[in-house]
This record gives structure tokens, C-alpha cells and sequence, in this order.
């Protein structure tokens, strides 16, 4: 019976990046083998960089954004709209809505949608925050960016539902965004379709 043909630390590298999403066993193991050959400080500073992204990303206060502060770049430009809240599922979302460069508000980040059937209720996002933002300030504007499917309609219709009483403006992106897709998928032609002919909820 013949020896191992790795080593356990080159095995486990190739393990652990076959967790990442798209990568299997012999991309897993193209990337082991270039880390291998790599200098050290080249493997070093990935590694180093993995780690920052644990140890000094969390959400803003404000928006839950990715920050490394308490506020992310958005929340603590003086120069964005703060009357305009655009609400998304992820920070995913907010990245694609950003590139437009359409949006000169700010954002709220749910941190996910309403979806019964996989456990997660309102209570497990971010909405109570939304809300208080809104009754708390000087809002005059709440875009609803979901995704344009069944959990992301249901999302917007709860939260619309508890924002009524505000007299805030409610406002739905427009169906630039195909039926059924998700924001981060969305080219920026769709994404400023969608911005711009958002309508009232």
C-alpha cells in the first residue's frame, strides 16, 4: 500500500478551498499548488487579508453596510441624501445599486428577506432598525429594492405595510429587473431602468 501522495497541511489547504463556492477538486488543488509556489509574503498576505475580513469587518450602525468603522462610507458622507433610504436584502445588493452611481441616498441593509419556508421571519432582519431610522429622521423616501421574486414582493409589502402610517413616500424599483432574477446579477442598464422608474407602493 503505497504513502500518502500529500502532505496533511497541503490536503487540508486543498479541503478547506474546496468549501468556496465554485471551486472543486482540481480547482482547489490548481490554487493549493500556486499558493505552494508563491513567496511567502504572497501566501502571507492573502491569509492576512482573509483574516481582516473577520477580525475588523461588522455591520454599520446606522444601515448595516460592511464597515470597519461604526459607520460605513456611505452613512458618514455628509454629501449623500439622508432623506433617501434605499432598502436591500444584502450588501451584495447595495454594491450593484452603488456602481449605477444613480443613487444619492443612503441605504438599509436587511440583512436577508422574509422567507417562511427556510425560517426566517421579520424578526431575523434588520426591519425594526428600518423603521425607527424613518419615525427617527428627516425621511422623505424609502425605495424598496428587493429582489423582484415571491420571498423579495413579500419583503417590500410587510415593510411598506409598516411604513405607511409615517407618510414617508414608498417607492418600488421598477420591473427594469426581470421577474424571478436577483439585484447583484442585474447589469447596470437593468439596474438604472430600474432606479429610475421605480413607482409608489
Amino acid at each position: 500500500m503505497g504513502e500518502p501522495a500529500l502532505t496533511a497541511s497541503l490536503q487540508r489547504l486543498m479541503n478547506e478551498l474546496r468549501k468556496l463556492p465554485g471551486i472543486g477538486p482540481r480547482s482547489a488543488e490548481r490554487i493549493a499548488f500556486h499558493l505552494l509556489k508563491s513567496t511567502r509574503d504572497e501566501a502571507l498576505g492573502l491569509a492576512r487579508a482573509v483574516e481582516d475580513v473577520k477580525t475588523q469587518i461588522r455591520p454599520c450602525a446606522r444601515c448595516f453596510n460592511l464597515a470597519e468603522g461604526e459607520l460605513c462610507s456611505i452613512c458618514a458622507n455628509p454629501r449623500r441624501d439622508h432623506s433617501q433610504i434605499v432598502v436591500v436584502e444584502q450588501p451584495k445588493d447595495l454594491i450593484s445599486l452603488e456602481s449605477t452611481g444613480l443613487v444619492t441616498g443612503v441605504y438599509h441593509v436587511l440583512m436577508g428577506r422574509i422567507a417562511p419556508l427556510e425560517g426566517v421571519e421579520p424578526a431575523d432582519l434588520t426591519i425594526d432598525a428600518l423603521v425607527q431610522r424613518v419615525r427617527g429622521g428627516d425621511v422623505r423616501e424609502v425605495v424598496l429594492g428587493t429582489n423582484p421574486n415571491l420571498e423579495g414582493d413579500a419583503t417590500a409589502l410587510h415593510i411598506s405595510t409598516l411604513l405607511r402610517s409615517t407618510g414617508v413616500s414608498i417607492t418600488r424599483l421598477a420591473r427594469g429587473i426581470a421577474p424571478g432574477s436577483q439585484i447583484e446579477y442585474a447589469n447596470r442598464a437593468m439596474l438604472e431602468e430600474a432606479l429610475r422608474g421605480r413607482s409608489s407602493v
